[in-house]
């Protein structure tokens, strides 16, 4: 790429920013088995005045290695790489207590879907496009600043970012936002997720979506049933039983969830009186 410099990129130090946590800009591992491919971006993250210092791993293992200070805030990795691959890398990185963003970059669209359920911020299409790259950093400034509010003010703060969706539709990866997901419905260990445009199957449990999406408004209503409050129009009580209407949509609530469902949205109108 014209402009990259050769060899392998030296470390930089972070410039002054505030964007990232504590006030300062965003510190960034790059891991791919191809050095050029691992050069390219790098050289592209360091045009970034987001960017404060970027560091490269030639694989998953090292990469793991290069995590052991706990000084990184997000980690641009590759996918198809020997031995530990950018998947199970990112699995691993789920686990740390404080675990930095993940945006994988890869030349394969096969593993997005898989990369919504290890909870990755963004997926990157090679070649990389600067723009697109940046977009990328966006996500991760977005996701990063939410998630440290939220240890002064609780995990109701991780609601501030919406979250891009990848999902398939005729072989075809597109991406929908959480915002448009109106409710989600439980098919094994996958969830259908409903808009207004249609329904997508992804593969993640719909424990795990109740969970991560809880302080962004979205409530169970029956065991195989979760559903965002923000498209919830009318709430119905007949007969002693519950439901809830979305647009053209009207969804039972169990008598589980009743009480749950009425606390949640009665809870708004009790701090305005």
């Amino acid at each position: 790429m014209a402009g990259a410099p050769s060899g392998e990129p030296e470390p930089r130090r972070p410039r002054d920013a505030t964007v990232g946590p504590a006030g300062t800009a965003l510190r960034a591992l790059v891991v791919d088995d191809e050095q050029p491919a691992l050069e390219e971006l790098s050289w592209l993250l360091g045009q970034d005045e987001r960017i404060g210092l970027v560091r490269t791993a030639g694989s998953g293992a090292e990469a793991l290695r290069a995590l052991e200070a706990g000084d990184i805030d997000v980690v641009f990795s590759d996918i198809s790489m020997p031995g530990l691959d950018g998947m199970d890398l990112a699995r691993v990185i789920a686990r740390f207590t404080e675990r930095p963003q993940v945006v994988f970059v890869t030349a394969h669209d096969q593993h997005a879907v898989d990369a919504f359920a290890v909870d990755a911020v963004d997926y990157v299409m090679k070649p990389v496009r600067a723009d697109r790259l940046s977009e990328a950093v966006r996500r991760v400034v977005a996701s990063v600043e939410p998630a440290t509010a939220a240890a002064g003010r609780g995990s109701g703060a991780q609601a501030d970012a919406d979250e891009t969706i990848p999902v398939e539709l005729g072989g075809v990866t597109r991406f929908i936002t959480r915002s448009q997901v109106r409710y989600a419905q439980a098919q094994g260990d996958y969830a259908r997720l409903h808009t207004p445009a249609g329904s997508h199957l992804v593969r993640i449990p719909l424990s795990t979506l109740e969970e991560r999406w809880g302080p962004a408004g979205f409530v169970r209503i029956h065991r195989s049933t979760l559903v965002s409050l923000a498209h919830v129009r009318e709430v119905r009580m007949e007969h002693g039983r519950c439901s809830v209407v979305l647009d053209d949509v009207e969804l039972q609530v169990s008598r589980r969830h009743t009480r749950e469902l009425r606390d949640r949205l009665l809870r708004p109108a009790a701090r305005e009186s």
